[in-house]
């Protein structure tokens, strides 16, 4: 069904699980914006796709680690036509591999200003405008975890796992907090999924080394982590909020 009037925000979606939930939203009638930091040709071309389609999308650049960009996107948006009623907060990096013993300060700042800061600063803005204690008509906030809040990352990356954790708590507690001011709010904690992410921090092989650890044997697709989004902002879960759905594999 279309909702033309209807704006969803992908942080983070010109690539791997952005993109594919950037265009599943679309799909479903939302006027879709990209969101991206440095990438702007990746999320051209998910705007180009979208629009090729029938649908609607627009491409805004913020660093969602700076609380300005944050406010200017955000203000942008308050510009065009609809309101807001899905935030999916997916922008995220992994700081790389490090033993804690080896993590830097710089690293440790830097990803938790993206992955927290930036989730927590992007879902105030998303609040303050559906929130109907504030005039608004509710809407929907999903966030993206990681199984590594439970397994913890160890020998890999213990500081993006505990960003993670962070946002689990951060599920939980919001959406308990806006529960009756029409705001459904949810996560999708995903398991070893085949994107461009492991490559980037520096081990490319790295689903099909893990591969064997799964019980259904094998890595996930962006795609599949997108369509449990699609379902968390649909009617179909109505019902769910401050709940956290596993995208793993059973890992």
């Amino acid at each position: 069904m279309s909702q033309p009037d209807k704006i969803a925000i992908v942080t983070g979606g010109s690539r791997g699980i952005g993109a594919a939930v950037s265009r599943g939203l679309a799909e479903d009638g939302y006027s879709v914006i990209v969101n991206y930091a440095t990438d702007g040709a990746s999320a051209g071309r998910v705007v180009d796709e979208i629009r090729k389609a029938g649908g609607q999308a627009f491409a805004i650049q913020a660093d969602v680690s700076k609380e300005d960009d944050i406010l200017r996107m955000f203000s942008a948006i308050d510009n065009m036509p609809g309101r807001l009623a899905v935030l999916v907060n997916n922008g995220g990096i992994t700081g790389g591999f490090a033993r804690v013993e080896a993590i830097s300060a710089q690293v440790l700042q830097k990803v938790f200003a993206v992955n927290v800061l930036g989730a927590f600063l992007c879902s105030r803005e998303a609040v303050k405008r559906m929130s109907t204690k504030r005039g608004g008509n509710g809407g929907s906030i999903v966030f993206l975890t990681s199984r590594a809040a439970q397994l913890g990352g160890a020998g890999e990356w213990v500081h993006y796992a505990a960003t993670k954790g962070a946002i689990d708590t951060l599920t939980v507690g919001l959406g308990k907090e806006v529960a009756l001011e029409g705001i459904r709010v949810n996560a999708v904690s995903a398991g070893l999924i085949e994107t461009d992410l492991h490559a980037a921090a520096g081990a490319p092989d790295r689903t099909a080394r893990l591969a064997a650890t799964i019980p259904m044997g094998r890595a996930g697709t962006a795609r599949e982590v997108a369509e449990s989004i699609r379902w968390l902002v649909s009617p179909a879960a109505g019902y769910v909020t401050a709940t956290t759905v596993a995208v793993a594999g059973g890992r």
